[in-house]
């Protein structure tokens, strides 16, 4: 059987940075409601000329610059923050970042989910097909409305991983398990820019999820939990992994220690929700900051509100030290510029989607921007940026 998994994996974000500790005082709050009662520090805001086409597309140029497009003949856009409800936002990708024409692309959409089923696509094709590449990008901007408890866990930003046979960094292994249920835990209607969330459902929902993908995988022939090294979850805010992950040790009467987690929330803790890019941010953070994962086994699992989810086993291959970017997503969020919480919400305000002709200032110090609209099209520029280091 031929091996497959994740090669690389790149991450971006938005080019501004809110400080909850702000948010927390202008709402006359304690900041501990945020830093320990959700589990985040701050969130990503984009700038007005950036967007999930911006931020897909500066995670996946590291990932060309590093492998090249050799055998990428399919690029897979996993969102909920479409920007165009025909168009595929990895169709905008593909131009910017020059690819060859022989390249299917494709938009994929299940709330926070369509990461992990892009994923999974990506692995059956290259399993069909091993001298292919698949792009797969997760990028997503969460908003909702200020003055809701749903305000702290906005967030932005983007994770493009590429898959491939005999992976530098995991092996996916076969069996997985699936959960579906309808529940009206968090949606958005065509007609808002912001989405609409049952706070209390959707933790329940989340949790129902995970226990489930868990029993569908052992009945799938998975692994017993005690042999799998480390969890990574989807990181709606950080508190719900940890409230999710907390009952299924008390499903499988497993000791539940907080800490065999918090390396994955390392990175979302200062990106904020970033739906279906969440999970592979986490799986970044795991990576790049744990120094012990040769040849260990790792559970993912992806939530989408609505509901889906779907946990996965996959083995760190040894080397993978060699192949990952230490340093590079503090770096990132480093650069973040930050802002008051009165500018964030004057971009709050000015952010809904229009098809009505706009230019868009000049912000971004990211490699693309989001040029504006003409004659109700969409448009995007390359800018002048230097090559990335490797």
């Amino acid at each position: 059987m031929t091996r497959v998994g994740i090669h690389d994996i790149a991450i971006a974000t938005g080019h501004h940075v809110l400080d909850l500790d702000d948010l927390a005082e202008r709402l006359g709050v304690d900041p501990a409601k945020y830093h320990v009662g959700i589990g985040q520090d701050a969130f990503s805001v984009p700038a007005p000329d950036e967007d999930i086409v911006t931020m897909g597309a500066a995670a996946a140029k590291e990932i060309v610059d590093r492998h090249g497009v050799e055998g990428i003949r399919t690029v897979l856009f996993a969102t909920e923050s479409g920007v165009d409800q025909s168009k595929a936002a990895g169709v905008y990708v593909h131009g910017l970042l020059g690819l060859p024409k022989a390249v299917r692309v494709v938009e994929l959409k299940q709330a926070c989910y369509g990461g992990m089923a892009a994923v999974q696509l990506a692995l059956g094709i290259v399993a069909r097909a091993p001298h292919e590449r698949v792009l797969v990008i997760a990028a997503d901007v969460a908003r909702y409305d200020v003055d809701t408890p749903a305000e702290p866990t906005q967030g932005a930003g983007a994770a493009a991983i590429l898959v491939s046979a005999d992976p530098d960094l995991i092996e996916i292994e076969p069996a997985a398990g699936v959960y579906t249920a309808n529940v009206d835990d968090f949606w958005r209607p065509n007609d808002r820019s912001t989405a609409l969330v049952d706070g209390r459902l959707s933790v329940s929902a989340y949790v129902n999820a995970f226990v489930g993908a868990w029993d569908d995988l052992a009945e799938q022939g998975g692994p017993a939990y005690d042999d799998i090294a480390r969890f990574v979850h989807h990181q709606p805010f950080t508190k719900m992994a940890i409230k999710a992950h907390r009952k299924l040790t008390q499903h499988v009467g497993a000791p539940f220690d907080e800490s065999d987690l918090a390396i994955g929330f390392t990175y979302n803790r200062q990106t904020g929700n970033t739906y279906t890019a969440s999970l592979w941010i986490g799986l970044a953070a795991l990576l790049d900051l744990d120094d012990d994962l040769a040849g260990e086994r790792l559970g993912l699992f992806s939530y989408g509100s609505g509901s889906v989810g779907e946990l996965i086993t996959g083995v760190v291959q040894p080397g993978y030290h060699a192949h990952r970017r230490q340093g590079r997503v503090p770096e990132i969020l480093a650069a973040r510029v930050p802002l008051t919480v009165d500018a964030y919400r004057q971009l709050h305000a000015a952010a809904a989607a229009t098809s009505e002709d706009v230019e868009r200032p000049r912000v971004t110090a990211a490699p693309y921007r989001f040029a504006g609209v003409r004659g109700g099209a969409r448009h995007y520029e390359v800018t002048a940026q230097p090559e990335q280091p490797a």
